[in-house]
């Protein structure tokens, strides 16, 4: 058990981004980071009045630090996108995060009958080597009519890919991150994005980094690839050229906030889609982006579209609990939430129901 909690306190402070210092500062120095470091070590246990305070200090419940690892999760190698600016702890706060949730997901999965869920994985497109940008258009219009959804807009991103057992995690604001995607396990796909992303970046993001996980680029730059592919995905050509033409020379302002509302994408990508299929020339675009930059890239006109949520792991913990596969105490730990906020999630605005 005390290896159980060496590793656990670790991997709380890591995901903190707190040194030993740090974490000793947070609590009045009642703990040194002397002692911090031998519990992380195994060579000590607080008594309960330390473990009480390293919980609170660190945000968890206390019996996270004893929950045994049930379920072993390797991440491979993640692609970051702006990684060259972030620092060795962010790098490291960011791994320990996106591995701790991805555990906790499989165990609340394992509680299940094996037959519940299907394999994780992205399909076996026909091919996913791109040499060319149009070969990225037409990957982005192949997962759409192998998912099945047509080319209409994508009501809600996150959920589309949690439906077809892409885990989404989002992160708490990290300076220079936007996000990530990488395979858990070398086989469970893992899109992870800022939690504080204004709707429209968060939903490009999320395509974006979907895109790494499917294109193998021979030739061409992944990252522009990867940007290709996310708008391509939320916005097809075909789709592009139904709402704005084949050839415009100027684009008005109120068509792009009415496409943003409709598609949720910023007016920012629009332009650069328009350009990209030679709709609008360089210098329209041009002159598109020097007004974005004008007001800031990140606050265009008009009413924000809202961020989505992941909610599949929330659905299967409150599933978990009403089957009775799981404890009112094990749900505080997985969703970190108190017993009160648990039961009256449970209960929603009914009473009670079976009881």
């Amino acid at each position: 058990m005390e290896a159980v909690f060496a590793q656990r306190l670790k991997s709380a402070r890591v995901m903190q981004g707190f040194s030993m210092a740090e974490l000793a500062a947070r609590m009045g120095n009642r703990i040194s980071k002397q002692a911090i470091g031998k519990y992380e070590k195994g060579l000590a246990v607080p008594n309960s009045e330390n473990l009480i305070a390293l919980a609170r200090a660190l945000s968890v419940k206390l019996d996270y630090f004893f929950r045994p690892e049930l379920i072993k999760v390797k991440l491979g190698p993640p692609v970051y996108r702006k990684r060259q600016h972030l620092s060795k702890k962010s790098l490291a706060r960011i791994r320990e995060t996106v591995q701790e949730q991805v555990e906790r997901y499989l165990q609340v999965e394992s509680l299940f009958p094996p037959q519940r869920f299907p394999a994780q994985r992205l399909p076996d497109l026909v091919t996913r080597q791109v040499k060319s940008f149009a070969d990225v258009e037409e990957l982005a219009v192949k997962l759409r009519k192998t998912w099945n959804l047509g080319l209409d807009p994508i009501d809600n991103l996150v959920q589309t890919l949690e439906d077809r057992h892409v885990i989404v995690v989002l992160l708490p604001e990290i300076d220079h991150f936007d996000g990530l995607s990488c395979w858990a396990n070398e086989s469970i796909p893992v899109v992870v994005s800022k939690k504080t992303e204004a709707g429209d970046r968060l939903r490009f993001t999320v395509a974006h980094e979907l895109g790494h996980l499917l294109i193998d680029a021979q030739g061409i730059d992944e990252e522009k690839a990867a940007q290709r592919f996310a708008a391509a995905f939320l916005v097809p050509a075909t789709v592009v050229r139904q709402e704005l033409g084949e050839s415009r020379r100027v684009i008005s302002g109120a068509e792009l906030q009415q496409l943003k509302i409709k598609y949720g994408t910023s007016m920012q990508m629009w332009i650069y889609r328009a350009r990209d299929l030679g709709i609008i020339s360089e210098s329209h675009a041009q002159e598109w982006f020097i007004a974005f930059r004008r007001i800031g890239h990140r606050q265009e006109p008009g009413a924000p579209i809202e961020p989505e949520e992941p909610m599949r792991f929330h659905k299967l913990v409150f599933q978990a609990l009403a089957e009775d596969l799981i404890s009112e105490s094990r749900a505080t730990e997985f969703l970190n939430w108190n017993i009160d906020r648990i039961r009256e999630k449970m209960l929603g605005d009914f009473h009670a129901v079976g009881a």
